[in-house]
């Protein structure tokens, strides 16, 4: 329901300023801004995301929880999209996106909204289980005597 609201209202209220802003400042200066806003955004994005890339990286290095740059990664991502898509409302909300305190007041509002029931990190579930050192896993074959290869590997039956 609210995904539907939005992809009706966020048209609408796009429309809605593109002709208050245009009739306000011209045909011309609302198309300038438009384009210096995209490429603006995309210059913040790309110097931004990289930034989460390494925090992103530092957190793998360290063995600490990867959640929060992961999550304001996305949103940048997400900014970039809204940023380049043509409009008023997208634009203040991709800028929005942009700033790192409002990335982190949406990550701690999420964050409490969401309940983890399990994590694991780094550990596959087979390593969880107790394992027997002296268990080998591994295929085998069983080889009848004439046919049994004519020089041994050392690691069949004589």
């Amino acid at each position: 329901m609210w995904l539907l609201l939005a992809f009706v209202a966020v048209p609408m209220i796009e429309i809605a300023l593109f002709i208050t802003v245009g009739g306000a400042i011209g045909l011309g200066w609302t198309l300038l801004i438009v384009l210096a806003t995209a490429m603006i955004g995309a210059n913040l994005v790309r110097s931004q995301g990289s930034q989460e890339m390494i925090k992103l990286r530092k957190s793998f290095q360290t063995m600490q929880d990867p959640s929060e740059p992961l999550a304001s990664g996305a949103m940048i991502l997400f900014a970039g999209a809204l940023l380049l898509t043509p409009g008023f409302f997208t634009d203040t909300v991709g800028f929005a996106l942009l700033v790192p305190q409002v990335r982190a007041a949406v990550f701690k509002f999420a964050k409490s909204r969401i309940k983890v029931q399990s994590f694991s990190y780094g550990q596959s579930p087979q390593s969880q289980h107790p394992t027997h050192e002296d268990v080998i896993d591994g295929e085998f074959e069983h080889v009848d005597g004439d046919k049994r290869p004519t020089h041994p590997s050392g690691w069949t039956r004589h």
